[in-house]
């Protein structure tokens, strides 16, 4: 049997760090947000980059350094944070804009992956993180 569709693994890293920092609801070092989780902490510094350079998170450099919620936690959607990594979720490929189908004129099926795209981006912009606080407790 083939693998399920899915967000890629950076993604779900991504929301994990979100949530961690919305609960902290403080400044952390990236040692202690890759420790609570669960994520290397090299790739957890790749994600947080990400996440600054989209306005998500804030970065402070020095001895009081770290990493916190640039916005609260109920102004950043599930949507935002899964594209920051990914890019614009499309349910097929044929659907990016970069890289246009050549067979769209006659594909019954674009239509039909297309609206599906747009129910789910609709779906993840409606998810905020002060939803999903205490969502995931580890135990």
């Amino acid at each position: 049997m083939k693998g399920n569709m899915h967000i890629t693994r950076e993604a779900d890293y991504a929301v994990r760090i979100i949530i961690c920092l919305s609960e902290a609801g403080r400044r952390m070092d990236a040692g202690s947000i890759s420790e609570r989780t669960d994520v290397t902490l090299r790739f957890a510094l790749k994600i947080l980059r990400k996440l600054v350079s989209q306005g998500i998170v804030k970065s402070f450099k020095g001895t009081q350094g770290g990493y916190e919620l640039e916005r609260e936690p109920s102004q950043i959607t599930l949507r935002e944070v899964v594209e920051t990594v990914e890019g614009t979720y499309y349910l097929s490929r044929c659907l990016n804009p970069l890289t246009p189908c050549e067979r769209s004129c006659f594909c019954k099926a674009q239509k039909v992956y297309g609206e599906i795209s747009t129910v789910v981006r609709e779906q993840l912009e409606k998810v905020t993180f002060d939803q999903l606080i205490g969502s995931c407790e580890k135990g």
